[in-house]
């Protein structure tokens, strides 16, 4: 059996619709939060915590992704409570990202962008159920 072809997998990634955005968001969700395992700790990083390492501008380049996820919400019709909400976890991020040298241990911690996903998740199970992925 073959693998589909490209353009069936980038289709499902593409568009505007709920299923399309959950995908990308989830997407973005594990390059910022889950990529690697830390052997001891047993706990996932991603480039959110690397970036940290790179002094303001990674902390300002994850920002930037954490709010693309927040734009993404905007166009599943989320409510301006909901994208406050997901702007406050990103700005907290931020903010503790940008304490020189220790600024990567609180964004450790602190996973605003698995919060985010979270709360988008809630939105689409209730208002999209069709998108709703079951794990087994």
């Amino acid at each position: 059996m073959s693998p589909p072809p490209l353009g069936a997998f980038a289709s499902s990634y593409a568009g505007r619709d709920p299923a399309a955005v959950r995908k990308r968001i989830e997407a973005m969700e594990h390059l910022l939060e889950g990529l690697f395992t830390v052997p001891v700790l047993n706990r996932k990083i991603g480039l959110d915590v690397i970036l940290d390492l790179i002094p303001i501008g990674g902390d300002a380049i994850g920002a930037a992704m954490g709010a693309w996820m927040v734009w993404e919400a905007r166009n599943l019709g989320m409510s301006k409570l909901q994208m406050a909400r997901m702007f406050g976890n990103v700005g907290i991020d931020f903010l503790l990202g940008i304490i020189p040298v220790v600024g990567a241990v609180p964004d450790f911690l602190f996973r605003s962008n698995t919060r985010n996903l979270k709360i988008i998740k809630r939105h689409l199970d209730k208002h999209h159920p069709s998108t709703a992925i079951i794990n087994g």
